[in-house]
């Protein structure tokens, strides 16, 4: 069975009272992060709303030669940027059933003030345009219905991964059974 993992990113920023070092994001100094940048050392980074936001590309290529699964919960800034560098990079775009419930959610998180909210509506607006050419869409009314949805999407990613190596070998074992005219 196949491993997932949702990665952390390191931001460049002042941790907000409900982040955690090492469980939301690995914080960095924004002179760091700048010397990360120039030496090649992230998959993707962006700047959102005011903080810089990157995958480091250490952990990335750890994980992924231990074969496992990554999600990454990047903006389509950062989608874009994997896109080009990662060979069978699989986009799924998390959609809120509408603006108003966005809204209506970030209230009720309690973590922005009314202007933060009004940016990262006005930032989901120009994402959504752009969703277009992401892979998958999950529109997002309940979190289980969502989470099933992104386990099929999964699943049915791993079975295409290896469809051309199983055929192969199915046609290798015809073959030593029964010779090339296996009928």
């Amino acid at each position: 069975m196949h491993e997932i993992v949702a990665e952390r990113h390191l931001k460049s920023s002042i941790a907000s009272a409900n982040e955690r070092e090492g469980e939301d994001y690995y914080f960095v100094s924004p002179s760091l992060f700048q010397k990360m940048v120039e030496r090649g050392e992230f998959l993707e980074w962006a700047e959102v709303l005011g903080n810089r936001y990157g995958t480091a590309l250490d952990s990335v290529n750890k994980l992924t030669s231990k074969g496992i699964d990554l999600i990454l919960d990047i903006d389509t800034q950062g989608a874009k940027k994997v896109m080009k560098k990662v060979d069978q990079t699989v986009l799924i775009y998390i959609l809120p059933p509408s603006l108003e419930v966005l809204r209506e959610r970030l209230v009720k998180r309690g973590l922005d003030s009314p202007e933060m909210i009004q940016l990262r509506l006005a930032s989901a607006r120009r994402d959504i345009e752009e969703a277009h050419w992401y892979h998958y869409l999950i529109v997002n009314e309940r979190i289980e219905d969502a989470i099933e949805k992104l386990k099929a999407i999964i699943i049915a990613e791993r079975c295409r991964k290896v469809k051309d190596s199983i055929l192969e070998e199915k046609k290798r074992e015809w073959e030593e059974h029964h010779g090339k005219n296996y009928s």
